[in-house]
């Protein structure tokens, strides 16, 4: 006979394994061992498993499990990536789980391998056969840097529970909106040429002076029109993050970069803020034909937002102890929300652990997250109507 993992064991084993998402190919890993770890505990406990492979990666996989029948009921998401890690920067292994001053320190222990653990434990002790809607875990893949998993999967439209948590490190405070982000790069492709006359070329730097002059109407613009009071910075921002061009000073400019970060507001999705930005670059891109290109440098997430007052956010709130709130980090919720439920980030931990060297979860959090996903599931999947 199987003896399931208890929490602690569970831990040890997710974090042991490794699942780092990158942008860059030589850092990037395949979260297969992962979802291969959390499959079979799943399978264990009764779920039926679907493993899905997810477009556009390097050989990455969704998992979504599922126990019990009927219709609605209670989706809990998270993903099974993780930033990398500062090598020397570490007090101990990143991939092993250690025990010290009541926090248990590891890669993922809070940003969120750590969440899945959790749930595992909860939904073990309880009576998942009298479960009368369904309940569903979703492990999703490269939540970190494209969200390309939470992206397909809301896109098949596989499933349509009422209600969405999604475990991020909230403190146990229920989630209800966030900022979106967007990362553009502009490029000027100007003539370089000697200094000593300037007709001869077409200077970047320059072109590029007359650009920023034109996101800065944009920024004051985005401050002037979207505006939410929830927030702590209630309206969206604008970074200039980097800039580079031309490689001397005695020859005209042939190429100026810029980085850009905008970070928008429920209300206002990406799409818009993109022909926002052509819009107000549209005269100097006529003025000079060809000279302005915009690109992205890595794919954006939509702004998010559910209502405070709704059922789903009060009885969370409650249970919780905790008033809903919002945050200015950008999660999946968007996407799962497309699944037509009430969604809410909410989840163990501190984001101020998240990315950082020796990321920890507080003790504390273990026995009352799981008290509360109990309460939680009951709510959701065995409750009657």
């Amino acid at each position: 006979m199987k003896t399931f993992p208890d929490i602690k064991q569970s831990f040890r084993e997710l974090i042991a394994t490794p699942s780092i998402s990158a942008l860059e190919a030589e850092l990037d890993m395949s979260n297969q061992g992962v979802v291969s770890l959390l499959s079979q505990w799943l399978d264990d406990l009764g779920f039926d498993c679907q493993i899905q492979p997810v477009p556009n990666t390097r050989g990455k996989h969704n998992l979504l499990a599922k126990i019990g029948q009927g219709h609605g009921g209670l989706l809990l998401a998270g993903h099974t990536d993780t930033v990398p890690f500062d090598e020397g920067c570490w007090s101990q292994d990143p991939f092993t789980l250690t025990e010290k001053d009541n926090r248990w320190y590891g890669l993922g222990t809070c940003d969120m391998k750590g969440f899945f653990a959790l749930v595992l434990e909860a939904v073990r002790q309880m009576p998942t056969q009298d479960f009368i809607r369904p309940l569903y875990i979703l492990a999703s893949a490269d939540e970190e840097t494209t969200m390309n998993g939470a992206k397909a999967f809301a896109q098949s439209k596989a499933i349509a529970p009422e209600y969405a948590l999604i475990g991020e490190p909230t403190g146990l405070k229920p989630v209800y909106m966030h900022k979106g982000h967007l990362a553009q790069g502009i490029r000027i492709t100007g003539r370089s040429g000697h200094s000593s006359d300037p007709a001869k070329g077409l200077n970047a730097i320059e072109i590029m002076h007359q650009v920023i002059g034109q996101l800065l109407k944009l920024k004051q613009h985005l401050a002037e029109h979207y505006r939410e009071e929830a927030f702590s910075v209630p309206y969206p921002t604008m970074n200039f993050g980097h800039i580079h061009g031309g490689d001397a000073a005695n020859r005209i400019c042939g190429c100026c970069d810029l980085h850009l970060d905008i970070r928008p507001l429920p209300g206002l999705p990406l799409e818009v803020l993109e022909q926002l930005l052509t819009q107000y670059l549209a005269e100097l891109s006529q003025r000079y034909p060809g000279a302005i290109s915009i690109s992205q440098l890595y794919p954006g997430s939509q702004p998010f937002a559910e209502q405070a007052d709704a059922q789903w956010s009060q009885l969370v709130a409650e249970l919780s102890n905790q008033a809903p709130e919002v945050v200015n980090y950008a999660t999946e919720a968007p996407y799962i929300q497309q699944l037509g439920c009430q969604t809410l980030v909410w989840g163990p931990g501190s984001i101020e652990q998240a990315h950082q060297p020796d990321e920890y979860l507080d003790t504390a959090y273990i026995n009352k997250t799981v008290d509360l996903l109990k309460h939680l599931i009951y709510h959701a999947c065995i409750k009657a109507p």
